[in-house]
């Protein structure tokens, strides 16, 4: 074999290597975005930075304290991640580790549907309705607020939900992916003084949720009826039915298609 092309293959060869390592990373960090891994994951970054410093300043103490803590760190990782390790594993398991997010159309079109057919039932009878559709940014935090359900998404249940006077109906539904995860949920009201002094507790989460993730939430007014929108600290008032279903499959299918962009394709984190 002539030396060019072996000297190209060798780094080919390294280049494919890099890439894989790169790629196992992103999926791994996909699979703990949005969950407290995220916080442990900052910690042990700490500890690595101050094993660092300390080996550069000669600390000796706080040098064989940090060696400590990493040489036990692997099996408290173990312990801690454990269901992270666990999902990762069963997804492997199933195959679907390395297979991209987007959700197929149909299925797509099934969630908005009975997103749709549920917000016309509460509007049409003045049922207060607060619906938070997760995207990119993780709601779990907030998630952990409400009641727990991680259940199949139906107009009937989003409805029996926010029937008055029912244990789960004061509160935001948080909706993850064909999931509604949980019921009863509380979310950040917002400070902003544009706030018309004309709307309530559920305008604001809605939009106190959309200054700090990227989600789509959806209010349904208990006093008029009307149906709100807010997204990227906007509130959109007044919407039609027709308005809504337009929206949520345009926003949707803009989500999907950023999930399964390349690797180096980061999308950017907006706030408001």
């Amino acid at each position: 074999m002539p030396e060019d092309m072996s000297v190209f293959l060798n780094y080919l060869s390294k280049a494919v290597d890099i890439a894989l390592v790169w790629f196992v990373i992103y999926k791994l960090i996909m699979l703990i975005r949005g969950t407290k891994a995220v916080q442990l994951l900052k910690g042990i970054a700490v500890i690595f930075i101050v094993r660092i410093l300390s080996f550069l300043f000669e600390l000796h103490t706080l040098e064989w304290l940090m060696d400590q803590a990493l040489t036990w760190g692997f099996l408290a990782i173990i312990i801690i991640f454990q269901p992270e390790l666990r999902r990762a594993l069963e997804q492997l398991g199933r195959g679907s580790l390395f297979r991209g997010s987007i959700q197929e159309e149909t299925e797509k079109e099934t969630i908005v549907k009975s997103i749709i057919k549920a917000t016309e039932y509460m509007a049409k009878r003045r049922i207060g309705a607060l619906i938070s559709i997760e995207r990119e940014t993780g709601m779990n935090d907030y998630i952990e607020t409400g009641i727990y359900m991680d259940s199949k998404v139906s107009a009937e249940l989003l409805i029996n939900i926010f029937i008055p006077n029912t244990p789960l109906h004061d509160g935001a539904v948080i909706m993850q992916g064909d999931k509604i995860k949980a019921a009863a949920c509380y979310l950040p009201l917002s400070e902003s003084p544009f706030i018309s002094k004309e709307l309530g507790t559920r305008h604001r989460a809605a939009l106190g949720i959309s200054e700090v993730t990227d989600s789509l939430t959806i209010i349904v007014s208990e006093e008029t009826g009307q149906i709100s929108l807010t997204k990227n600290s906007e509130l959109h008032r007044n919407l039609k039915i027709e308005q809504l279903n337009e929206i949520l499959m345009k926003e949707l299918d803009t989500n999907e298609k950023t999930s399964s962009s390349a690797l180096w394709n980061w999308r950017k984190k907006r706030n408001g």
